[in-house]
C-alpha cells in the first residue's frame, strides 16, 4: 500500500469530500435510481451534481482516488459507479493507531 499516494489523494478537500458522502451513499445520493448505492456505487453524475464540480474534474479526482485505492468503480453499460475501498480505509485506520 502507498501511503503518500493515499495523502495526496485525502489533501484535496473535494475528493476528501467525495470519500465523506460514499461513506453514507444514501444520505447524500438519494436520486439515484439506477443501482444499489451499497452494493454497485454511486454513479459519477450523480457526485458530479452533488459536487457542483465539472463532469471532467470530478472524473479526475475518482481517478486519483481509484489510484491510491481508495475506492473501486464498476462499468454498467454506459454508467460507470464508484464505492469505497472498506478494507483500505480500515488498514489506514489501523496505520495511523499503530504508526503516527
Amino acid at each position: 500500500m502507498d501511503y503518500i499516494e493515499i495523502f495526496k489523494a485525502l489533501s484535496n478537500k473535494g475528493r476528501f469530500q467525495i470519500l465523506q458522502w460514499l461513506k453514507d451513499p444514501e444520505a447524500h445520493f438519494p436520486y439515484q435510481e439506477h443501482a444499489d448505492l451499497r452494493e454497485i456505487g454511486v454513479c459519477v453524475g450523480q457526485i458530479q451534481r452533488k459536487s457542483g464540480l465539472t463532469q471532467s474534474t470530478v472524473s479526475e479526482y475518482l481517478a486519483i482516488m481509484q489510484k491510491a485505492n481508495l475506492v473501486h468503480s464498476v462499468k454498467i453499460g454506459q454508467w460507470i459507479y464508484y464505492k469505497r475501498n472498506e478494507e483500505i480505509l480500515q488498514l489506514i485506520s489501523n496505520f495511523f493507531k499503530d504508526e503516527l
